[in-house]
């Protein structure tokens, strides 16, 4: 395939553009309009593709090329029966556990509030904020994956007790990090100080962390999710900190993403960031590099080396 047509579900930053342009014609799409020709599709996780949408997409376009690791947002079966390959971009972990671990500190510190009363002049009040201790304390990890085992290494250092639990036990990386599986999710919140989420988001997962699941967790204890933001019924959380259930909450991730319930804006035991796990100019260069690396392995082999359908 040469002078392929690609399609945009979003105006990108210039220099993506560019390198998309090695390969032909780059265009943005109206998802609302006739979509018009095109061979390969480059999405973003803020834009679902849903079967809707695929089934109006033009019969010559063979690849989805996601910007992310996630895939949530894409309709894999509705693609997969039109001959659609997927492919996503699975370079996020070590700067997605950097942040992980940010909010882990930001949250448990409180140091969101604490420099918003330093902001305002307001020396006294920021001093008095008292956080929880990190060095330490017992780590779940709910999704022991490569992101999930990345946190885990960086809890090392900080002499943290890490368990974890997951579909299944992971004995070589347990090994070698340290780590002890719970068999059931409500054995790890009842055990945790800090719980982080790092799991895929599907249907077993939605909504992981509700109503029952909350109230299972230690008194006091710290939520922190750079997952999926469906991953929590954001509902129940709100609920959860009116009642005092919980010590902190650090988001990346959001339920109704980009839309913030906000609620979640008015605690100030509640840390927030806008997704940006992966928003380091080496990790931004590194999936523009591995989107482009997919594409050309479709034009030039007819399948994107990180196919996920």
């Amino acid at each position: 395939m040469s002078n392929a047509i690609i399609l945009l579900t979003r105006p990108l930053p210039q220099p993506m553009i560019d390198a998309l342009g090695q390969f032909g014609e780059v265009r943005v799409m109206d998802a609302s309009e006739n979509i018009g020709e095109g061979n390969i599709l480059v999405s973003t996780p803020l834009d679902p593709i849903d079967a809707d949408l695929i089934a109006r997409l033009p019969e010559s376009l063979g690849l989805i090329a996601n910007i992310g690791v996630g895939i949530d947002h894409i309709d894999l079966a509705a693609a997969r029966a039109r001959g659609i390959a997927v492919s996503n971009t699975p370079v996020v972990t070590e700067d997605t556990a950097d942040l992980a671990f940010t909010l882990i500190l930001a949250t448990c510190r409180r140091l969101g509030i604490a420099e918003r009363h330093l902001r305002n002049d307001d020396w006294a009040a920021g001093v008095s904020q008292m956080g929880q201790r990190v060095h330490g304390k017992t780590l779940g990890i709910v999704g022991f994956g490569a992101i999930g085992q990345a946190v885990a290494r960086r809890a090392r250092g900080f002499n943290m007790n890490i368990i974890y639990h997951g579909r299944s036990a992971k004995p070589e990386a347990e090994a070698e990090i340290g780590a002890r599986y719970c068999e059931t999710l409500e054995e790890l919140l009842a055990e945790a100080d800090i719980v982080s989420l790092n799991c895929d988001l599907n249907d077993s997962t939605r909504h992981l962390i509700n109503a029952d699941t909350l109230a299972k967790m230690k008194p006091n204890a710290t939520l922190i999710n750079t997952g999926r933001g469906p991953l929590i019924d954001e509902a129940a959380l709100v609920d959860a900190l009116k009642n005092g259930q919980l010590g902190g909450v650090g988001l990346d991730v959001y339920e109704f993403e980009p839309k913030v319930t906000p609620e979640l804006k008015e605690f100030d035991r509640v840390t927030l960031s806008p997704h940006i796990g992966s928003a380091t100019q080496e990790c931004r260069g590194d999936m523009a590099r591995r989107v482009c690396m997919n594409i050309a392995q479709f034009v030039q082999q007819g399948a994107p080396g990180d196919c996920c359908n």
